[in-house]
């Protein structure tokens, strides 16, 4: 599942849904509690451990990328040249097959039945709807659907127990310790208050992700407090007046458009976070540290803001500390190692 204006309310995998039923009928992975589904949902049947591995949807295909890059047979959509080279060769060179989930399906039925998936998978907020649809998907196509809560907090669980799946349990138990690790970090630096944190999507800056919406949940993950608490999770279009209202303590970009637009437009400039420097541009290559997929990439962004809200005043941006958190990180999850130049680069959005 991918990043959508109303997550809740996703059109996944709705291409499918006229053709006729070859498949049995789904099973769970886990067993559901009272109030949640459960982590991953499995529907239709795997014959045999899944090699072939279709990716519905962005956060999907970041996931499989990290855990089972071999077995990922493209991506939803074709990374940008600048993205690919912060890709090991064996994922810059996957095709673009096209996504079946989010605002629409670009994939058209009979390719995806060519291309003789052993497990489409999805991955991002789930509901019953998701949930149904995935179901008749794999009814109508004989091809299982897995189904994963691509929450942040879960992050460890989603990696051990698709790891479990996939027969990949010793690198998937070494990716869930770095996303423990990195989830635990906020809960050591945290304070009383929480800095009030603006995330500001788009080349204007006015559009946003609310509180309680999967494309934010970063910021209370790293220890701060999104401002933009409207009672309704999601993505929308706010007015600058209405985020000088909100006053935030820091302003959260991963749109470098922006950032430099920011840096100099006077409206934008009579907020106090911005006059006393604290503007932070999240790297976004080869996928978002923030957002832009909602996945697995956000760990590092997470370690990389906790960090920031954690100090009392602005710091650069491309330490010692975080440029050995991002070396880490790009070799464990990307399989590539990039030089702490590059990386420097990077972080001050020049790569």
């Amino acid at each position: 599942m991918t990043e959508a204006r109303h997550p809740a309310r996703r059109r996944a995998l709705a291409a499918l849904v006229a053709l006729p039923a070859l498949a049995p009928a789904a099973r769970l992975l886990a067993a559901p509690t009272a109030s949640a589904a459960p982590l991953l949902q499995l529907f239709g049947r795997l014959r045999a451990r899944p090699m072939r591995l279709f990716a519905a949807g962005p956060p999907a295909a970041v996931l499989l990328a990290c855990l089972a890059p071999e077995r990922l047979l493209g991506w939803p959509a074709a990374p940008s040249e600048a993205a690919r080279r912060w890709l090991p060769e064996s994922l810059r060179d996957k095709p673009a097959l096209g996504r079946l989930s989010g605002r629409g399906s670009t994939v058209s039925v009979e390719a995806l039945l060519a291309l003789q998936p052993d497990l489409i998978v999805d991955a991002g907020s789930v509901d019953a709807t998701q949930a149904s649809t995935a179901r008749r998907v794999a009814e109508q196509t004989g091809l299982p659907c897995l189904l994963i809560d691509g929450r942040l907090a879960d992050s460890p669980r989603q990696l051990r127990e698709l790891g479990r799946l996939l027969g990949t349990e010793a690198h998937a138990q070494a990716l869930a310790e770095y996303a423990e690790q990195a989830l635990a970090l906020p809960a050591r630096s945290a304070t009383a208050r929480r800095p009030g944190v603006y995330l500001a999507r788009g080349a204007d800056g006015l559009e946003t992700a609310t509180a309680g919406a999967i494309n934010a949940e970063i910021i209370e993950a790293a220890g701060g407090r999104n401002v933009a608490d409207t009672g309704h999770a999601g993505v929308a279009r706010v007015s600058l007046e209405q985020v000088l209202a909100w006053a935030p303590d820091w302003v959260l970009t991963q749109d470098r458009q922006f950032h430099r637009l920011a840096m100099t437009d006077t409206r934008w400039r009579s907020l106090a976070a911005l006059r006393e420097g604290r503007l932070l541009l999240a790297p976004d290559r080869p996928f978002g540290w923030l957002d832009g997929p909602p996945a697995l990439n956000r760990l590092l962004g997470l370690r990389w803001l906790a960090m920031r809200l954690a100090q009392p005043a602005p710091v650069d941006a491309a330490n010692a500390q975080v440029l050995d958190e991002a070396q880490r990180f790009y070799r464990l999850f990307y399989g590539l190692n990039p030089g702490r130049a590059a990386l420097q680069g990077l972080l001050h959005g020049d790569a």
